[in-house]
């Protein structure tokens, strides 16, 4: 059974900073491109950031600069380093893992980041 479990949201004052952790089961992470998705409220779910198996990566416009993206293959984990938070970052983080060939795509049941002072 495939799982992805998210970790690490919470509650932080604007400017501040959170890691997000996923951790994958029943995969092997490192044949998966990794990447994070967020879903503010009331709005469509976005594409945050991404990591492909060989360690590229690729940021949306809005995170550019401030969220870093990294993996562990050893681990099994994929982790999202935000700082420089803002208000309109709040929203639900969820975890995606899309097998290389494109045969598997799976996601997290996210979890909530809430920007506010």
């Amino acid at each position: 059974q495939v799982q992805l479990v998210e970790s690490g949201g919470g509650l932080v004052q604007p400017g501040g900073s959170l890691r997000l952790s996923c951790a994958a089961s029943g995969i092997i992470a490192s044949i998966y491109n990794m990447a994070w998705y967020r879903q503010g409220p009331g709005k469509e779910r976005e594409f945050v950031a991404r990591i492909t198996t060989t360690g590229m990566t690729n940021y949306a416009d809005s995170v550019k600069g401030r969220f870093t993206i990294s993996r562990d293959n050893t681990k099994n984990t994929v982790s999202l380093q935000m700082n420089t938070l803002k208000p309109e970052d709040t929203a639900v983080y969820y975890c995606n893992a899309v097998q290389r060939s494109g045969a598997f795509n799976y996601w997290g049941k996210g979890t909530l980041v809430t920007v506010s002072s």
